[in-house]
């Protein structure tokens, strides 16, 4: 959520800001809120201090044994107006607070204006695209082949978009879990949580899933929870409404967690194999960070990420998200895409954004300096550390072998028993 005042003091540049975004709001009817607010705050203020005028006046009145009566009736009609008022103020909050729950985050300066992915900017590439002497096979005819993932059976048990791992696949998945668990909390410094897969309204709305994107999300019949579409939702609200100490800063946590997503409007659109789940497995990385360094987190983020796909030899590039293509909380966004050989394109592995204050705001997270007694909002980051279900699909498509088998990474393999490949002798 962005600041009332900031949004109010700079409407026009809010509204071109959004344009570059690819979408175009008008901020009438928030001025016009704002406006009946400010009269309503002024016009209760000056109630409040008449009343206050007025018990005094009563009660000198009645120390020196004077009828008061009259001005105590006047003062209850004051009272009444006060409480009508602030009922009038609490029902503009409301609306103030609807129309700044569905206004995006503004992009940082440093972000590129474009319309659409293809304006956004490649940053750096890491290794090559790997080369093949035959015919190159999609991920899911491996694993079928190998016997280590099956789409059929998943279909019968919940429908599509949907898997089921199996033998060394399950092993593959589990071991890229562990390995991926490691490397983040022993080398970079981030703290292994477990949260809740579940996460009730108030917390979607921290992050800016709720409202506008509820028809992503699975909720549960009957109750006001949903099922997680990333860990970012609850390592987030770890600190709902909280005040942190500006020392304590950054706090960084890594996560695994199931994720559970709709996709809504995206049929159609990488639908085969492991790429667009409905549910998939994903580690986590999550940042609190002061305002002054926040994008210097952002850098060591993205890093860290880029850390796992470079251990795995898997070729990648990272690229900085235009404008139009930058999610709802972001202010500023690098993508790494894994490059996929049979669809011979490159596919998004992680998004490692900077939120800034837009997602403390909703959830209100703030923190305090030393000697300070004015609190701040902390700046939130997050990205993935990184979705498995793709990594698989990389790895199966990028190390598969002639004879039909999948050599396994060099650092995985401890993560495997020691197994060097899938298929045919270890």
């Amino acid at each position: 959520m962005l600041d009332p005042k900031y949004v109010l003091e700079n409407a026009d540049f809010i509204i071109k800001k959004m344009k570059a975004r690819g979408q175009k709001i008008s901020l009438d009817a928030f001025k016009k809120l704002s406006g009946e607010k400010k009269k309503h705050q002024l016009r209760a203020e000056n109630l409040r201090s008449e009343r206050n005028k007025a018990s005094q006046l009563v009660a000198q009145l009645k120390k020196k044994g004077k009828d008061a009566s009259s001005l105590i009736s006047d003062m209850k009609k004051v009272s009444e107006e006060i409480k009508r008022l602030e009922e009038k103020l609490k029902e503009i909050e409301e609306k103030l607070n609807k129309v700044l729950l569905t206004i995006p985050n503004v992009p940082h300066e440093s972000v590129p204006e474009g319309q659409n992915s293809e304006d956004n900017v490649e940053v750096r590439r890491f290794g090559k695209q790997p080369k093949f002497s035959f015919p190159v096979k999609a991920h899911w005819e491996i694993g079928k082949r190998l016997g280590i993932l099956n789409f059929e059976r998943a279909a019968k048990i919940a429908g599509s978009r949907f898997a089921v791992y199996l033998g060394r696949g399950a092993q593959l998945e589990r071991a890229l879990i562990n390995f991926m668990l490691d490397i983040h909390t022993r080398k970079n410094g981030y703290q292994e949580v477990i949260p809740p897969f579940i996460a009730n309204e108030k917390s979607l709305t921290g992050t800016g899933n709720l409202p506008k994107f509820e028809n992503d999300l699975f909720k549960l019949r009957g109750y006001h929870w949903y099922m997680i579409p990333t860990a970012e939702v609850p390592l987030t609200n770890l600190y709902q409404e909280e005040i942190l100490e500006a020392e304590s800063l950054p706090k960084r946590f890594v996560a695994y967690t199931p994720c559970f997503r709709r996709e809504a409007g995206s049929y159609g659109k990488d639908i085969r194999g492991l790429i667009r789940q409905h549910q998939f497995n994903k580690v986590e990385l999550m940042s609190f960070s002061l305002p002054e360094s926040s994008y210097d987190e952002l850098e060591k983020m993205t890093s860290d990420a880029e850390e796992i796909l470079k251990r795995l030899g898997l070729h990648y590039r990272v690229v900085v998200l235009c404008t139009a293509d930058l999610g709802f909380a972001g202010a500023k966004t690098y993508d790494l895409e894994l490059w996929m050989p049979f669809q011979k394109k490159y596919m998004e592995i992680s998004s490692c954004t900077n939120c800034g204050d837009f997602q403390a705001r909703r959830a209100n997270i703030r923190f305090k300096r030393e000697g300070r007694s004015k609190t701040e909002f902390v700046h939130t980051l997050n990205g993935s550390g990184v979705a498995l279900g793709r990594t698989v699909a990389a790895i199966l498509e990028s190390f598969q072998n002639e004879d039909g088998s999948v050599a396994i990474p060099e650092e995985l393999r401890p993560y495997m028993g020691g197994l060097k490949r899938i298929g045919g002798e270890p």
